[in-house]
């Protein structure tokens, strides 16, 4: 029997020791996609919303996933019918889907996500999903394996937490905190006291409604501090991010310290 199990799934429903831990692929490149599956983070965000990724790249980018032990979640470009049953088919099993604003929205993407009779996701036998028809439960299982996140980023969302929480089949909430900043006026400034006040009552609120809730944050201490506020799982920057900024270290190191043939040289 072919495996259908979505590990992130079960880490959602808390059965790990810690928050699970991931970052964003902006990169679109399915090479880079598995150095950070081999990195050691839990998870990787394939990004379809702000990344030039059509369908098609997302199903060589989640073969590349799919030989680390990172797990994908993939952000869809929209709420949208059609594109959340090609990228389930194209092998997806969490998806999140972007600027839900009301529990009307989250039911929509949930039905989107779901087989008959619980929601009206289109059928096929064979696609990579269903491991070209060689999973032969695929059809009676998918509807529990597939994991559903949306993702709340402006206050009125945050505002509707609860009941777009309360809506049977959600797996997960994600706080945007840059569109969130920006919807309150501090587009750029996720660390604003007022976005980190909200941030903070999302985590508080999404704890009281027993439902899990991640974010991402662009460095290690922004992290630390969100998975103080109650954040069930978290995103550390990106793939772009993270190569651009040691990029900026090194050439910095090698343009103000002056060359020294005496200087010590550290082993790889």
């Amino acid at each position: 029997m072919i495996d259908i199990e979505n590990r992130f799934k079960g880490w959602l429903k808390g059965a790990g020791p810690r928050p699970p831990l991931g970052t964003w692929l902006m990169a679109a490149a399915p090479s880079t996609a598995e150095a950070m599956g081999y990195s050691g983070f839990d998870f990787l965000v394939v990004d379809m919303e702000h990344v030039p990724i059509e369908v098609s790249d997302l199903a060589h980018i989640l073969r590349a996933i799919g030989c680390t032990p990172a797990d994908a979640v993939v952000r869809l470009a929209w709420n949208d019918q059609v594109l959340v049953k090609r990228v389930l088919d194209a092998g997806a099993q969490t998806i999140m889907l972007p600027f839900v604003q009301t529990a009307d929205e989250a039911r929509q993407a949930l039905s989107f996500a779901k087989y008959p009779p619980e929601g009206i996701r289109g059928v096929a036998a064979v696609h990579r999903g269903s491991r070209f028809g060689r999973a032969s439960d695929y059809l009676k299982r998918a509807n529990d394996q597939v994991a559903v996140i949306v993702q709340l980023e402006t206050p009125e969302a945050i505002e509707r937490l609860p009941e777009i929480a309360a809506v049977p089949g959600i797996d997960a909430l994600f706080v945007g905190p840059g569109d969130l900043a920006a919807a309150m006026g501090h587009i750029g400034n996720i660390a604003h006291p007022d976005v980190q006040a909200l941030i903070q009552k999302a985590a508080t609120r999404a704890r009281e409604a027993g439902k899990p809730v991640g974010i991402v944050g662009p460095n290690p201490d922004m992290v630390r501090r969100f998975i103080a506020y109650g954040y069930s799982y978290v995103a550390v920057a990106s793939d772009i991010a993270m190569m651009t900024s040691r990029a900026s270290e090194w050439l910095g190191a090698l343009r103000d310290q002056p060359a020294s043939p005496d200087a010590p040289v550290a082993a790889y």
